[in-house]
């Protein structure tokens, strides 16, 4: 089980990793406008990123 939970961050982090790499001012950009939202904002953001993650879990396994 701690090797699939490895594996799972390692690859969050490499897809993390390629808007900054492929495009550094187009994250940052996107950097930024996050900083200005309101809390409620970033926090539906991250619900729905969520619930993204939990139906293809649900989908694909």
């Amino acid at each position: 089980m701690w090797e699939t939970f490895l594996i799972a961050i390692a690859l969050m982090l490499i897809l993390e990793g390629i808007v900054p790499f492929l495009s550094p001012q187009t994250w940052r950009e996107t950097f930024r406008r996050l900083i200005e939202m309101d809390d409620g904002q970033i926090r539906f953001l991250g619900l729905s990123t969520m619930i993204v993650g939990l139906l293809l879990l649900f989908i694909f396994t």
